[in-house]
């Protein structure tokens, strides 16, 4: 984890911020997400018949894959400096390649862009979520944070 204040933010537009910890996702994760979002599809929770499908076996929800996030990215760089840190939304998300259950995911964060607003700074994150030992990532977020002071 790395820690930056965020009075030179600015200064760290087009920079990496940081990277997190591998996460396991398992299918005991899996299951819990599709529990809480009634998400029961088949290619999420049906080990046995994923097994015969088309990656061999159950995979994470695109959603519980950009649901980790949040955590990932407070794991990968912490701000200082500011008094609240609050997820603003989304620009853009793509799924380029799905996370099978067993597999270990990253993020690694780079600042796109920083405005000031009222009361704080917007911020423009690019999310990148590495699948371990894969070419290409499990998603590529966009994301804006709001670090109020």
């Amino acid at each position: 984890m790395t820690t930056h204040a965020i009075d030179g933010l600015a200064d760290l537009v087009g920079a990496e911020l940081g990277t997190s910890e591998w996460l396991l996702v398992d299918q005991e994760r899996i299951d819990r997400f599709a529990e809480v979002t009634g998400d029961q599809q088949w290619i999420h929770v049906d080990t046995a018949r994923a097994a015969g499908g088309p990656y061999g076996a159950t995979i994470a929800h695109g959603y519980l894959t950009l649901s980790l996030l949040p955590m990932l990215v407070r794991q990968a760089c912490t701000l200082e400096g500011a008094s609240r840190r609050l997820n603003y939304g989304l620009d853009k998300v793509r799924f380029p390649q799905p996370v099978v259950a067993g597999s270990r995911v990253r993020a690694v964060v780079t600042l796109r862009s920083i405005s000031e607003i009222r009361g704080g700074l917007r911020l423009g994150l690019s999310c990148v979520l590495e699948i371990e030992g894969a070419e290409k990532p499990a998603c590529v977020a966009e994301t804006l944070t709001l670090l109020l002071t």
